[in-house]
């Protein structure tokens, strides 16, 4: 039997990858802890637009967690059904079409509060299925406890840590911990950071035209810039990720409307006509991994353990691979955090996460590089990837899918 302050299980994080992994771990023989510092509520209202692949989709809506859209205006959840890439100054494009894969959608632009709002009510229902097994703390900060201040006799199976609220501190024990909390400083240890020197703005913006569920991809010499249809079938709003040179990027938040309309209708040229757009942020654009991503009964996932450029849209849809294959790992295991099970975990992932930020790097490389002579040879490129099926068909399945790309 367990005490009420021991856990199998502690999941640091409930967002989108933490809350995922509790979910998928209900009623498994381990007993979960999920911990929030916020109030669960606080992302519900949250209408920032994600891009969530097919993959996705096929992962949360056996789980009940999956929000789907009910039509025109509804802004919840967005299907892509084809994306355009291209350049601008330059020749070569490439068009991939659902169709092809015999799917609904290739992806969907999802709002970040309606993923919480599904996923928090999925994890309700499991709760009530398994209260004993699965527990949820919010409004609760945690600090790891170093195992060399642990009992030494007892941390080679347990590690501790401190819960703290509003009016009392305590200490859980547990035989694994999992860091959801989201991206790490660059200067934490074991974190490889590498900046790109870009800044993404991102704002919502009206079309001349409905989008037809239509995302584009279009590389400019400062950095990819993305359109992402974000209410609805048949709507005529996307969600811009307009990547800038640093030194530019306060500039532009400081410029009117129509300046900032002037621009991005220069760089997507006469695929889309723009109307309005709407307020900007902004946030800085790096690569960070983290090596190893476990450590003793520890171990990071989603942001915790790699933060990717926005391009293509990997970063999000890897970490919930994260949550999937690690609770797959976890379910039958009877010590969760034993070292042959995370370092059969840690060599699981090593493709996908490996092959994600390579993906995404040498794409940024590629495509930004301002050098007039490249013109040509990424517009071949593109050219290239709209005419060969098979290197078009592996692009796409990287998207939906991720490693599962691979033969």
């Amino acid at each position: 039997m367990h005490s009420a302050r021991e856990f199998d299980i502690v999941i640091l994080g409930a967002g989108p990858v933490g809350t995922t992994l509790a979910l998928l771990l209900a009623g498994s023989r381990h007993r979960v802890l999920l911990v929030e510092q916020r109030a669960l509520s606080a992302g519900l209202k949250d209408p920032r637009a994600l891009a969530l692949s097919e993959g996705a989709r096929q992962l949360l809506d056996p789980q009940g967690a999956w929000p789907n859209t009910t039509g025109i205006g509804d802004g919840r959840c967005t299907p892509i059904e084809t994306i355009h890439i291209s350049q601008t100054g330059g020749f070569g494009r490439t068009l991939i079409d659902r169709q092809d894969y015999q799917i609904a959608a290739l992806g969907y632009v999802v709002r970040y509060g309606a993923l919480m709002d599904g996923l928090q009510q999925a994890l309700g229902k499991a709760q009530q299925r398994h209260h004993e097994q699965l527990v949820c703390f919010d409004n609760t900060s945690a600090r790891v406890i170093d195992p060399d201040r642990q009992n030494p006799q007892a941390h080679d199976f347990w590690r501790d840590v401190e819960l703290s609220t509003a009016e009392k501190t305590y200490t859980v024990r547990t035989r694994l911990i999992v860091h959801a909390e989201g991206t790490p400083p660059d200067d934490s240890q074991g974190v490889i950071a590498r900046g790109y020197g870009q800044r993404a703005i991102i704002f919502e913006a009206g079309l001349a035209q409905s989008h037809g569920q239509r995302a584009w991809e279009r590389f400019t010499p400062q950095g990819p810039l993305a359109l992402l249809p974000v209410d609805g079938a048949g709507g005529n709003r996307v969600s811009v990720v307009y990547t800038v040179a640093e030194q530019e990027a306060e500039t532009l938040l400081g410029c009117h409307d129509a300046a900032i309309l002037q621009r991005i209708q220069q760089a997507i040229g006469p695929l889309a006509t723009f109307t309005d757009i709407g307020p900007r942020a902004s946030f800085p654009l790096k690569l960070r991994l983290r090596q190893p991503a476990i450590a003793q009964r520890e171990l990071w996932i989603g942001n915790a353990a790699q933060t990717l450029h926005p391009v293509s849209g990997q970063g999000f849809n890897l970490g919930l691979r994260d949550a999937a294959m690690l609770a797959q790992a976890l379910r039958l295991t009877l010590d969760p955090g034993s070292a042959p099970v995370l370092e059969r975990y840690g060599r699981s992932r090593q493709m996908d996460r490996w092959g994600a930020a390579g993906f995404t790097d040498s794409i940024v490389r590629t495509f930004s590089t301002p050098l007039p002579m490249l013109t040509s040879v990424r517009g071949i490129a593109l050219s290239a990837l709209d005419l060969i099926g098979p290197l078009r068909h592996f692009v796409a399945r990287r998207m939906i899918w991720g490693a599962r790309a691979w033969p």
